[in-house]
């Protein structure tokens, strides 16, 4: 007896793998339900800026075509990027937790896709990190060229899919619900060895080398750029380039591991 298809029947694939607005637009919703998120992206990074940053004498000195508050409000940014990005990609983990994964095994939506969401959400919860550190510095004394502002701004936002990936990535490593309590202290770390709080030519030759092989060394120095006009650009590039394609290639690997669970 041979099998037949009814017409009109056929399962047909999403276009894109499954990547769709619609998608996008739900999983924010869900984001934006989660109060860690927003700390994390919205009030953290801010309050840092106004902690280490609006000092009177840091607001009179130079550097490059900006203040000491303008370098420091950079750094701030590209750490609040870093903790948005990180922790929207490593809400993974709480669908892991509930048994997501298992019935994603169920979809035909394809693992490139996934990711490609969960990178995208993490990006926007990222502008909105980025903003919020470049709104407050407006108002505590960063000083630079209005296209040195923007050109910063949009480097430490593009440059943090880095931690999208590798919050995804730590996300489906790490079962626990509570990940960015795990992750941000190792974020900290990560910033102090990449030369995001102190710069690396204070801290010597062997310092400055281990740095650029961390994944925030790339992203700090490319946002900076614009107003220091330091550094080795091409290194910073392909280190952001090098660590995000490892992170993202990572995520794919283990949500396939996970889907594929019986």
């Amino acid at each position: 007896m041979t099998a037949t298809t009814i017409p009109g029947t056929e399962r047909r694939l999403p276009r894109f793998g499954g990547f769709s607005l619609g998608m996008i637009a739900l999983e924010l919703r869900r984001l934006l339900r989660n109060k860690r998120t927003v700390v994390f992206s919205v009030i953290m990074p801010p309050a840092f800026f106004l902690l280490f940053g609006s000092s009177g004498d840091y607001k009179t000195e130079r550097v490059g075509e900006g203040n000491v508050t303008a370098y420091i409000l950079i750094s701030m940014a590209v750490y609040g990027a870093m903790l948005a990005t990180t922790s929207g990609g490593a809400m993974v983990s709480i669908e892991r937790a509930a048994g997501w994964s298992r019935q994603l095994r169920l979809t035909p939506l394809k693992p490139a896709a996934y990711v490609a969401i969960k990178l995208t959400l993490a990006m926007i919860i990222g502008a909105v990190s980025v903003l919020a550190v470049n709104v407050v510095g407006i108002f505590f004394g960063a000083d630079m060229p209005v296209g040195t502002w923007i050109a910063c701004a949009v480097l430490a936002w593009v440059c943090a899919l880095v931690f999208a990936a590798f919050g995804l990535f730590m996300g489906y490593l790490l079962p626990s619900e509570n990940v960015m309590q795990i992750l941000g202290p190792g974020l900290a770390i990560l910033s102090f060895a990449g030369g995001l709080f102190v710069p690396l030519d204070t801290l010597g030759h062997t310092f400055a080398t281990v740095a650029k092989f961390t994944p925030v060394y790339g992203v700090g120095e490319l946002a900076r750029y614009p107003l220091t006009h330091d550094g080795d650009v091409w290194v910073a590039i392909l280190n952001v380039v090098v660590w995000t394609a490892l992170f993202a290639l990572g995520a794919m690997w283990r949500f396939r591991r996970d889907t594929a669970r019986v």
